[in-house]
């Protein structure tokens, strides 16, 4: 494969020109303070925070992830996408307005901070229990972005594994260091474009290049007379799919969109503008996956075997280096675009929720000393991220495996319980909160278990009911209300 072509190598490196100029652009009001450099002063405009939402959740697993699936299952696997496009199109309606009320009203900037003001979280335990579980599940997804980016790069230009992940992280470091969550969201969103206009574009070209959907569809059906079925699955399988959706509600990247957006009524535009992207990225992954198929109908002959090579092999077969270019763009731009928001979480649970809030209790610490120690906690926990890109390859993706399902079983049935049911507490709340994170990681652990049922699915119901019985049996408390 060609990939170091010049013209490639030009349209790439003008892509990541524009993201740090994005950076740079923004540093100087993310420097304010950290309601600005966490949540972009909660003025963003509602086309970014909606782009940003649906871009920020879906990482390197819609471009390649999805496209693989879709090589080998068929058009099945849209069911992978039906569940989290239903709940994010409901939170943007019915728990984001919530919830950036309540944000505004008590001025919460991290998802920790929201349950400490929604539970009276006076001892600081709630805030710790919540800075762990994110400090742990975030480093390790930040880490297995890393190593996407790396093997991108090793595919795309030729370089070293390692030196692909190296530039990665400096990547996403400069610009996020930079100009804290404006920057990033700004960037998710001109990465959104990138993302769309390779998952709506590739697939039409691709189809037109074979000879039109009669022929393509001739062909697949040869392959696999399955292929073409969106039914031909299992229901386990079914459920299982559907059920990832019950991950975006407990994921604090896409929860604090919600909480940055200038003006809660501007969630209904942002969730039909959304949604459809989620549509059109989603539906646009699969059918990369079936003309892939159609192209290269055996697995073998991909580089390394691996179905999740479909789109950087039928992007080459197809386009211009400079479209090329642009394509691998939108691959980056798929890990970039977590890794940096993930980063802003970790970050912001470390400085706002335990050095501020925690360690430094009733003090008072200037605004830009706390931008310049987030700064350095970013800059801290991407060489951690680095670390463990580079030393543990295998415990990071297996940490990203459960990452999602983690952290919505943790914070999703509590957070929405938190939201909509006026008789939970702190104890119901962090009851599921250890409950959900528990039963996820021994769910997939346990042999008899892990692999059946998805991960998720388990430690949301344990998270659900852990939450609602204990706050039944405690005490109950006079909170703020949640309106």
């Amino acid at each position: 494969m060609d990939v170091a072509n010049p013209y490639t190598v030009f349209s790439f490196a003008a892509y990541l020109a524009v993201v740090l100029a994005i950076g740079i652009w923004a540093a100087r009001f993310s420097s304010a303070g950290v309601s600005e450099f966490f949540v972009g002063g909660r003025v963003m405009n509602r086309f970014v925070v909606a782009l940003s939402a649906v871009v920020s959740g879906r990482s390197a697993w819609l471009i390649l992830g999805l496209t693989g699936m879709a090589y080998m299952m068929g058009a099945a696997a849209l069911w992978a996408a039906v569940g989290y496009i239903i709940v994010e199109l409901l939170l943007f309606l019915f728990y984001a307005p919530r919830l950036r009320r309540f944000s505004e009203r008590h001025d919460c900037i991290t998802v920790p901070d929201f349950f400490a003001a929604r539970f009276g979280d006076h001892d600081g335990r709630l805030r710790i229990l919540l800075v762990v579980i994110l400090l742990v599940f975030m480093t390790g997804y930040v880490a297995a972005q890393f190593v996407a980016g790396g093997k991108a790069f090793a595919v795309t230009f030729g370089m070293p594994e390692s030196t692909g992940i190296l530039a990665t992280a400096v990547i996403v470091l400069l610009y996020t260091i930079l100009g804290g969550f404006l920057a990033v969201s700004v960037s998710d969103a001109v990465q959104g474009v990138f993302m769309m206009a390779a998952l709506v574009g590739l697939p039409v070209l691709a189809v037109l290049a074979f000879g039109g959907p009669e022929v393509m569809g001739t062909v697949l059906v040869e392959i696999d007379p399955t292929l073409l079925d969106p039914l031909a699955i299992g229901m386990g399988a079914l459920v299982g799919f559907v059920g990832i959706g019950l991950g975006s509600p407990g994921n604090p990247h896409i929860l604090v969109r919600y909480m940055s957006i200038r003006d809660p009524a501007d969630l209904r535009y942002a969730a039909v503008v959304g949604t459809l992207w989620n549509v059109l990225m989603a539906g646009g992954a699969v059918f990369i996956g079936l003309a892939g198929r159609a192209f290269v109908p055996e697995v073998a002959v991909l580089p390394g075997a691996d179905p999740e090579n479909i789109f950087p092999v039928l992007a080459e077969t197809l386009l211009h280096p400079v479209l090329l270019g642009v394509m691998i763009a939108a691959v980056l731009a798929a890990i970039m675009s977590t890794a940096d928001s993930q980063l802003l979480v970790a970050a912001s649970s470390a400085v706002r929720d335990f050095y501020e809030t925690v360690w430094r209790r009733g003090e008072r610490v200037s605004q830009r000393v706390l931008v310049r120690i987030s700064r350095w906690v970013v800059l801290a926990l991407v060489l951690v991220s680095l670390g463990l890109a580079f030393l543990a390859e295998d415990l990071v993706f297996w940490l990203v495996l459960f990452a999602w399902a983690g952290l919505g079983a943790a914070l999703g049935p509590t957070s929405i319980l938190a939201l909509f049911w006026r008789r939970t507490n702190r104890a119901g709340v962090m009851a599921g909160i250890a409950s959900g994170a528990l039963v996820t990681v021994l769910w997939r652990l346990v042999a008899p278990f892990g692999g059946e049922v998805y991960e998720l699915l388990p430690g949301f119901a344990a998270g659900l009911l852990a939450t609602v019985v204990v706050s039944l049996a405690t005490r109950a408390e006079d909170g703020p209300e949640v309106v």
